[in-house]
């Protein structure tokens, strides 16, 4: 007799890897395969920014945020911060006073939700003290967000910032890790609690009085099991239609610049930065011709909000990231992506409004290499974790751009449908039969800010 597994966890994005350990390390499944054509974070997962924050617009994901960085701490502080997590946060700049008001706005309800307390500083001696953030680790900074409301005091504590930022919102339980570091360490402590990994692709799923009953594979193999798992990234839709189901989600195309700063224009000690104004890029007459003749007009007016970078590696390192999804492409998901072959040189203008050493590109770009992957997302985007229509069948995913700040919650969530476990009290905003409550709907249809960048 072949053998046989309690759950087939489907996709080793950072969204299986987190179920399949959850399952196994956690909660104690004895037997689970995680099943992917690919090696393990090797699709997406290792092309993320790697940024996780807990500042978002609605209560289930402020929840979820909260919960999945509880464990993301608990499993730094187990494996000796083997994957880098830092607290370093994210600082939302503005030149605009309207849009330093909105972020007061958004900082006093997120405190509300759970976020962490609102300080204001205004430059006066009864505010309250500001704390900088180390470089690395996570011990010992403040939770909850500082609004900085005097030009003065923000260029004295980020003199790197363009002249133009007015003010800025420094969320503060927020920071970076190492994607590819934590998805290891998951995946090892799995493997030491019995999980399996098959380089294998679903080809099929097997029902038995109406559920779940077993897999097919790629090489014609049967893996009979008592469960399963979708959590299939940017193939979410693909593999639910092995059920014959469908999600409601989409994919969006969204691309990063790793390069060489080697005019130094990203401070190593910076935390994420975001510029939170639109802006147009001031093409010189020139430029303006040669986009025109490009067909490349989309570059010439304003352009969105976000455009955003950090650091990337040690202090040693001159490496650099930034993104900027200054147009969306929904499509299906495919492979290369599609190709802008100017994407990077728009990004580092845009940081330019932040950090105006960036313009010493203008001239010659950095070394540097683009890459990305796909957003797939709900419409509301929130993530799907729970039971599909089909019985013993599941999902985790539409994880949008927040899949390794999200995963570890959201795995925990997956694992509890499965296991029949207590579910915590925000896990009904993520399961699919949401969308069952006509309630929900009209509240969905009326979203506007999702907290995407």
């Amino acid at each position: 007799m072949g053998r046989s597994a309690d759950v087939v966890v489907c996709g080793a994005g950072i969204a299986g890897v987190a179920v399949a350990h959850h399952l196994t390390a956690i909660l104690g499944v004895p037997d689970v395969v995680l099943c992917d054509p690919r090696p393990p974070l090797t699709l997406t997962s290792d092309k993320s920014t790697e940024c996780y924050r807990n500042l978002w617009p609605n209560a289930s994901m402020v929840a979820l945020m909260n919960r999945s960085i509880d464990l993301m701490e608990e499993f730094a502080r187990a494996s000796g911060n083997a994957f880098g997590l830092n607290r370093r946060g994210y600082l939302y700049a503005t030149a605009d006073p309207d849009r330093l008001e909105a972020m007061r706005a958004e900082a006093e309800a997120g405190a509300t939700l759970g976020v962490g307390p609102l300080r204001v500083h205004g430059g006066a001696a009864a505010d309250p003290p500001y704390l900088a953030s180390p470089p690395s680790g996570w011990e010992g900074v403040p939770a909850g967000t500082d609004l900085i409301t005097s030009p003065g005091l923000l260029h004295d504590l980020f003199p790197w910032l363009g002249p133009s930022a007015v003010g800025a919102l420094h969320v503060r339980r927020a920071g970076w890790l190492s994607a590819q570091q934590l998805g290891a360490w998951l995946l090892d402590e799995g493997r030491r609690h019995g999980l399996t990994l098959q380089q294998r692709a679903l080809t099929g799923v097997r029902l038995g009085s109406g559920r779940v009953t077993g897999v097919d594979l790629d090489d014609g193999s049967h893996l009979p099991c008592g469960a399963l798992v979708i959590a299939a990234g940017p193939m979410l839709g693909e593999v639910a239609g092995l059920l014959g189901e469908t999600l409601p989600v989409q994919s969006e195309v969204h691309l990063k610049v790793s390069f060489a700063d080697v005019a130094g224009a990203m401070p190593r000690q910076a935390p994420m930065v975001i510029w939170s104004d639109p802006q147009a890029l001031g093409w010189s007459q020139e430029e303006r011709v040669l986009l025109e003749s490009e067909r490349r007009v989309d570059l010439l007016g304003e352009l969105p909000r976000f455009c955003h970078g950090r650091p990337e590696g040690g202090p040693d390192s001159n490496w650099a990231l930034a993104l900027w999804e200054y147009h969306k492409r929904v499509q299906e998901p495919s492979w290369p992506l599609p190709d802008d072959p100017l994407f990077a040189e728009v990004v580092l203008r845009g940081m330019e409004a932040m950090l105006p050493a960036m313009a010493s590109y203008r001239d010659r770009l950095p070394r540097s290499v683009v890459d990305g992957g796909y957003y797939t997302k709900t419409p509301e985007n929130r993530p799907l974790a729970g039971p599909m229509e089909t019985p013993g069948a599941f999902v985790a995913g539409a994880l949008s751009g927040f899949g390794i700040m999200a995963a570890c919650g959201l795995a925990e969530i997956a694992a509890l449908h499965v296991t029949g476990g207590t579910l915590p009290d925000h896990a009904a905003g993520f399961s699919p039969q949401r969308y069952l409550d006509a309630g929900y709907l009209v509240e969905v249809a009326a979203l506007e800010a999702t907290g995407q960048l």
